[in-house]
């Protein structure tokens, strides 16, 4: 028998004006944008921090928000609060004083100007308090479980709380779950990775060392940069392929990506690599957790032994929170394309800017394919806006995109951008007594300018 039939009456009712499903960088951009532009919020988070990525995960720095030329900041807004108050705790870097071919970006070049490096456990903290001081409530461990829709809306959010079940009522939605969870349950079509073929980009485990004879390493580093492209930060390749022959690297990635944090000789690592899974699947992500803790130890014993001044290297923390770089992708107004990204389409209804590269991390053969933008392009809100449900916007990587799309807009700076737009709709949605799709665009887009962001034509 593989089905069986449940009733609970559920006793916990919570409303609320906006409700935010995922405590990540968009979710973290969204509740600030509808709290501050007077919404009564809600964010809910199914872990035990705020970030995401960025701090269960681990995943550092954030990429540039500048465009490709690295000469003009791109995403302002709440983003440039965030590193500006980080950095004020001793936290951070602006990305304002971090060139390319250093440390802090892996000696990268091609839209790695102007990273942000950070400590995560400060950036939790100083995320909490942006919310908290926005008037935005949080709850922690809270898991979506379900919706219930009624005449394509969402009239409630089931979720399990250590209470027990409870169900969320409001008057608009916001997904930020990255995974498109809120818009599966509730019936919007989506697609998982390439809509031709399913596949997703891999996920990794992100890892921070210490304890690096950092004078021997950065010397290591220097010493081989001169030989890279503006594409490859590979300094190590010597020592991988030495590694490969001795049968001391299994991994199907031959770079060692290190990322210097604000804390000299502590870095973040960014090197595992498991392929052909369905973050979607609790099954595999059990497994990916597994194998990327067992890549971890692996790449721990190889700078043990192979690169200079890692001798007495240590494993400082591993991520708890796999890194996902790709699950479904909403069927929503307009799908942003990479020939739209790489031709800067104008869009009238655009909400926010950006210049990453499309960062293609192969499923299969361990490479990168790695396309510069031109200068700039902007993302449309339509992106946002799903199919089949009315009270309810997307943010994230999760939003109507193609594959080869999602590979620019899904690092973390674009993330809040898009939730900063999403979570100002929200508020002039309510203001104004229309749905989101029919949201004035002049008046949002004006917002948005007003409140920091930037908007290119």
């Amino acid at each position: 028998m593989n089905e069986i039939q449940y009733t609970k009456t559920i006793k916990t009712v919570i409303e609320t004006d906006v409700l935010v499903i995922g405590g990540g960088t968009a979710g973290f951009g969204a509740a600030i944008a509808a709290a501050r532009n007077g919404a009564k919020t809600l964010l809910i988070e199914r872990l035990s921090i705020l970030g995401g990525m960025a701090t269960a995960g681990l995943v550092g720095p954030f990429m540039t928000c500048y465009d490709n030329d690295a000469e003009e900041q791109l995403v302002k807004g709440i983003f440039d609060e965030l590193c500006l108050r980080t950095e004020a705790r001793g936290g951070a870097i602006h990305p304002s004083k971090v060139e390319g071919m250093t440390s802090y970006s892996s000696y990268y070049m091609a839209s790695h100007r102007h990273v942000t490096p950070y400590q995560s456990e400060i950036l939790a903290v100083v995320m909490e308090e942006m919310l908290e001081e926005s008037g935005t409530q949080i709850l922690f461990n809270v898991q979506v479980t379900d919706c219930i829709t009624k005449d394509e809306k969402i009239d409630y959010v089931i979720v399990n709380m250590k209470e027990g079940i409870a169900a969320i009522r409001a008057k608009l939605y916001i997904d930020c779950t990255g995974d498109a969870d809120v818009a599966y349950f509730a019936g919007v079509p989506t697609w998982l990775g390439k809509k031709e073929t399913g596949i997703m980009q891999p996920t990794s485990l992100f890892f921070e060392v210490g304890n690096i004879d950092r004078d021997k390493y950065l010397g290591e580093l220097e010493a081989n940069k001169s030989n890279l492209d503006n594409h490859v930060a590979n300094c190590f390749a010597k020592y991988v392929k030495e590694a490969k022959a001795n049968g001391d690297w299994t991994l199907d990635r031959n770079e060692l990506g290190n990322y210097e944090q604000n804390i000299p000789g502590r870095w973040k690592i960014n090197t595992t690599r498991i392929a052909h899974i369905d973050a979607t699947k609790t099954s595999d992500i059990t497994k990916a957790l597994i194998e990327g803790r067992r890549q971890v130890q692996e790449v721990i014993a190889f700078m043990k032994k192979y690169l200079p001044g890692c001798e007495n290297v240590q494993l400082i923390q591993v991520a708890t929170a796999l890194g996902v770089r790709e699950t479904r992708h909403i069927v929503g107004k307009y799908e942003l394309t990479a020939e739209d990204i790489l031709s800067r389409k104008h869009f009238d209804d655009a909400i926010c800017t950006f210049g990453y590269a499309i960062d293609v991390h192969n499923s299969t053969g361990g490479g990168v394919t790695f396309t510069c933008v031109d200068k700039y392009y902007t993302i449309p809100y339509r992106c946002l806006i799903p199919k089949n449900c009315d009270n309810m916007l997307v943010a994230g990587r999760s939003i109507c995109g193609s594959s080869e799309a999602a590979a620019s807009y899904r690092v973390m700076p674009a993330c809040i951008a898009m939730g900063q737009a999403a979570g100002t709709a929200a508020a002039i949605s309510l203001k104004s007594g229309v749905c989101p799709e029919n949201v004035d665009i002049v008046n949002l887009r004006n917002t948005l300018i007003e409140q920091g962001a930037v908007i290119k034509d």
